[in-house]
């Protein structure tokens, strides 16, 4: 005899497989996850980001990193409608501009501001931080094409040898990730690199399901929830009570991602990257500067400033730049030696507070200088 509660019971099972399978093919089909990620409780329910999100101990920085662009910007204040009497500046680079073990106001973007730079209008400058950690201006020309919707009046643009590599330029996990978005650029500024790298991430149709896409569904949420405690206490980053010093003692290395030169060649840095993130702006103002490090006193440093380079890599950058600067007709700013080594931290382009004031201070003339 049949048991008509298990007969009603496998019904509903397989209805309910039958539409789970439907729901995730829709899902793959449609692609939804942009559009989702532009939903955000950000400058609305509480305040906006005053950095991109990225981070490793969510539990104490209430932040944390994840792919979805379209997320990490709606979080960032600078999504929210303007002031009317604003000025807006948009600071980009590494993780010396994101600001590692420095408050939002104690990075660049936060001195900056603090100096109350105004326009001869009478406009208040309003600088916004767009940093983001790992070192690669192909990574900064997504992030400086993505800021164009923000309707910036002026843009910083901050630099280092370390970005310049071909072979560093997709090394950085949101380029992975974001292959359709990097793979439109290359083709944009026709840019010399490989559309079709192995360090593309390349997901299945399975992947595009909501089974496939869960974790990152997951992270859209949690974004959402630590935005409250972000707004609760301002806390965006974990900050641990003891850290390790860069290093000044540095091993008798002369090699520069693998070069030995004598001499670093035109052809060894991603110039046509620097070109495309220059002309990215249109006829906005970009102030390209090339950021300052720390200069090691201690053991080899004869042979290299810091852990990043050997002298012979860094001093033929610092002479490509400003060539490439003066043939193209860019602002730029050479502070690489501006900040005394003793107001660095964990690394030979991390600054301190007091660095980090002192760098906005030197700053502030060139962008004076080209504010209406």
């Amino acid at each position: 005899m049949n048991n008509p509660s298990l007969s009603f019971l496998l019904r509903v099972v397989v209805k309910a497989a039958l539409l789970f399978a439907a729901l995730n093919l829709i899902f793959a089909v449609l692609q939804p996850m942009p559009a989702l990620g532009s939903l955000s409780a950000y400058n609305a329910l509480f305040p906006g980001r005053e950095r991109l999100p990225f981070g490793e101990r969510p539990d104490k920085a209430y932040n944390f990193s994840l792919y979805s662009l379209e997320a990490m910007f709606a979080s960032h204040r600078a999504a929210a409608v303007p002031a009317g009497d604003e000025f807006r500046v948009m600071v980009v680079g590494d993780s010396s501009v994101w600001g590692t073990l420095l408050t939002p106001e104690q990075t660049l973007s936060g001195q900056l501001n603090a100096l109350g730079l105004k326009t001869s209008s009478g406009q208040t400058v309003r600088f916004y931080n767009f940093g983001y950690p790992t070192i690669s201006i192909t990574k900064d020309l997504l992030v400086l094409d993505w800021i164009r919707r923000y309707d910036p009046d002026m843009v910083i643009w901050m630099t280092t040898l370390e970005g310049m590599p071909r072979s560093k330029q997709l090394t950085s996990p949101i380029l992975q990730n974001n292959a359709a978005a990097v793979r439109r650029l290359i083709d944009a500024y026709q840019i010399d690199l490989d559309k079709n790298d192995p360090a593309f991430a390349t997901p299945g149709f399975w992947d595009q399901t909501i089974v496939g896409q869960r974790r990152a569904l997951a992270d859209l949420f949690r974004l959402q929830v630590y935005g409250v405690l972000w707004a609760a206490t301002g806390v965006d980053q974990y900050y641990p009570e003891k850290y390790e010093a860069y290093a000044v003692d540095l091993e008798a290395d002369p090699l520069f991602q693998k070069l030995s030169g004598p001499h670093l060649k035109r052809e060894d840095l991603s110039l046509d990257v620097l070109r495309a993130g220059m002309a990215s702006q249109g006829g906005i103002p970009v102030l390209l500067v090339n950021e300052p490090m720390a200069l090691s006193t201690g053991k080899n440093s004869d042979i290299r400033y810091n852990f990043f380079y050997p002298r012979w890599a860094y001093d033929d950058y610092r002479v490509i730049m400003q060539e490439e600067a003066s043939l193209n007709q860019w602002h730029y700013l050479d502070l690489w030696d501006a900040i005394d080594a003793k107001e660095f931290t964990n690394s030979a382009i991390h600054l301190t507070p007091a660095g980090s004031a002192e760098l906005a201070r030197l700053m502030a003339p060139a962008v004076q200088q080209r504010l209406p």
